[in-house]
């Protein structure tokens, strides 16, 4: 009898000709999921894990169960990527499985929130560690951070190649010099005793906290789909995608449970519950000052790939977006030389430029992982609305694990949305328009869709390819 392990083992049916060249292969491909997820979260986020859920045990309980979640949605995602393999990944998948109102929903929130708020947010982080070394300003702050999104931009404006060769070369350099900081840590930790010597603790301080503390790991893990934004450009799609979704999930899972349990190594929890850099801390512990430099240099450099990753692959939903005739046609234009899609990106970057001059980097984060892990969750939902309504489509992959995976992954979404809106204060009507609360984010969804149906009766709008 044949094992179905869910991984194609002969090339697959070609996918419809992109306008855009497929030029990125197995190995880039990787680098791009893996740079995308790995930015500045593990090394300052589980400071503010550790003071949600108040012991060793709960801290690295969430951790687990925010690895599993991640996994479990590239997981289902790789079956939609192999066989939608267009620009544009969830957006297409969104199209697809219900319509056009979703698909721009989702493309009206990346254009106003989780683009904007992405770029900026790396870029302020790539712009306070190199204030570590070069004296800065405020100002000059947000200065350096445009700086960054304007140059990154334009070298993935020149060439994809140029885009995914920066990436190869910072995602290597940060895995490894993640993974070996944390392993130099359990060599030279010594006679320092971190949490490991206190009680483990399951239970954490207070559920909700518990449910707060995963929205943050979460935005740790955030990246894990954005390849598929670009899946028009990966050469052998069937295979590539899924080998590179999962395999690059895995890599993050592995850095990241590495990293803290370094951590926990040389900190005591009350060091990490009052830590807003833990990695430094931990590095200054066994290094002094010059482990903290390291570490700021790690950041950087972490930052840098992330920010570029990002630029190759948010713009890809407004391309994807335009060539449907739901958005401006010219954002759709490929560059006639360099073939990439030049106005997407360069459009991409203005607006993180100009989130950089107007919000603060806790405004950008908070109002990017509450506004897109609503369509995380009706892309994996697609799944079973394809299988249901197009049982006879090609699949290259079928979701390992079907249909306890996705199922899995369904409800930690909703558990983590509905957590998220019992935390929110609502002693003021205001919140809703405060950047940074879980209900901004869901307005701005909101308000797209009667601006669709604005953009329809204008004619903006052709027929789109969803059967």
């Amino acid at each position: 009898m044949a094992i179905d392990t869910g991984l194609p083992s002969a090339p697959v049916q070609a996918a419809p000709p992109d306008r855009l060249p497929r030029r990125l292969g197995l190995w880039s491909a990787i680098a791009v999921a893996v740079g995308s997820t790995i930015g500045s979260g593990i090394f300052g986020v589980p400071g503010g894990i550790a003071r949600e859920v108040g012991t060793l045990g709960a801290m690295m309980l969430a951790w687990l169960i925010g690895a599993v979640v991640a996994l479990f949605g590239a997981l289902t995602v790789a079956e939609l990527s192999a066989m939608y393999p267009r620009s544009g990944g969830i957006y297409v998948y969104l199209r697809e499985a219900y319509g056009p109102v979703p698909a721009f929903l989702f493309g009206w929130t990346e254009l106003l929130v989780i683009r904007p708020s992405a770029l900026g947010g790396i870029a302020m982080i790539f712009a306070r560690y190199l204030g570590q070394f070069l004296a800065m300003s405020d100002g000059q702050v947000r200065l350096v951070a445009a700086g960054a999104i304007a140059l990154l931009a334009a070298a993935n404006i020149r060439s994809v190649t140029w885009g995914a060769a920066v990436e190869n070369a910072t995602t290597a350099a940060k895995v490894l010099a993640l993974a070996g900081l944390s392993l130099v840590v359990f060599a030279f930790a010594g006679g320092v005793h971190g949490a490991f010597s206190e009680p483990i603790g399951l239970a954490p301080r207070s559920w909700g906290g518990f449910g707060v503390a995963l929205i943050a790991i979460l935005w740790a893990y955030d990246g894990w789909a954005d390849l598929t934004f670009m899946a028009g450009e990966v050469r052998d799609p069937g295979r590539t995608l899924p080998r590179a979704l999962l395999g690059g999930t895995v890599v993050v899972m592995a850095v990241y449970l590495l990293a803290n349990l370094a951590y926990v190594r040389v900190l005591p929890m009350g060091a990490m519950q009052a830590s807003t850099a833990v990695a430094a801390d931990t590095a200054s512990r066994i290094f002094g000052d010059a482990g903290k430099s390291v570490v700021a240099a790690l950041v950087m450099v972490s930052c840098f790939g992330t920010l570029n990753a990002s630029t190759m692959t948010g713009p890809r939903i407004l391309f994807a977006m335009a060539d449907d005739g739901l958005f401006f046609r010219p954002v759709a234009a490929v560059h006639p030389r360099w073939r990439t899609p030049w106005t997407a990106i360069a459009l991409a970057a203005l607006l993180g430029i100009a989130y950089v001059s107007i919000q603060t980097f806790e405004q950008l984060a908070d109002a990017f992982i509450l506004g897109i892990w609503p369509f995380y969750a009706l892309a994996v939902g697609a799944v079973f609305i394809l299988r249901r309504r197009r049982p006879a489509e090609l699949r290259p992959y079928r979701t390992w694990g079907y249909p306890f995976v996705p199922l899995v992954f369904l409800a930690a979404s909703v558990a983590l949305i509905a957590n998220a809106l019992a935390q929110q204060p609502w002693s003021s009507v205001y919140a809703i328009f405060r950047p940074g609360t879980p209900m901004f984010g869901f307005a701005i969804i909101l308000v797209g869709i009667p601006v669709y149906y604005v953009w329809r009766a204008l004619g903006g709008a052709r027929p789109t390819r969803a059967g």
